[in-house]
């Protein structure tokens, strides 16, 4: 299995906080960030085990999720629900679509 599943889900360790916050003010974005952050992991665990195009199509939805997942926190950041998110978090979200990128391909 690819490193960034273990990455992804220190990141979504590292959103708990931001999204308890996000919960507070707009629990269909919460919902929303939840189903997408929930979706890379699950579709990097599903991909691993997969082979061809049905391994690359999985990579690729964990690529939108990871994506949508990041939108989902600028967007609650643009709106004032929560600081702007940490160096670290911000870190670890562009190495698993950084690596999503190039094994989606």
């Amino acid at each position: 299995m690819l490193r960034i599943h273990e990455d992804m889900l220190e990141a979504i360790r590292m959103m708990r906080g931001m999204i308890a916050a996000i919960e507070k003010r707009d629990a269909d974005l919460t919902r929303q960030l939840r189903r997408a952050a929930s979706s890379v992991v699950l579709n990097i665990a599903e991909g691993g085990g997969s082979f061809g195009r049905v391994r690359t199509a999985r990579y690729r939805t964990a690529l939108g999720s990871a994506r949508e997942s990041l939108s989902c926190l600028r967007t609650a950041e643009a709106f004032g629900y929560v600081e702007p998110m940490p160096h670290a978090l911000v870190a670890v979200m562009n190495r698993v679509i950084g690596t999503l990128v190039r094994v989606a391909a």
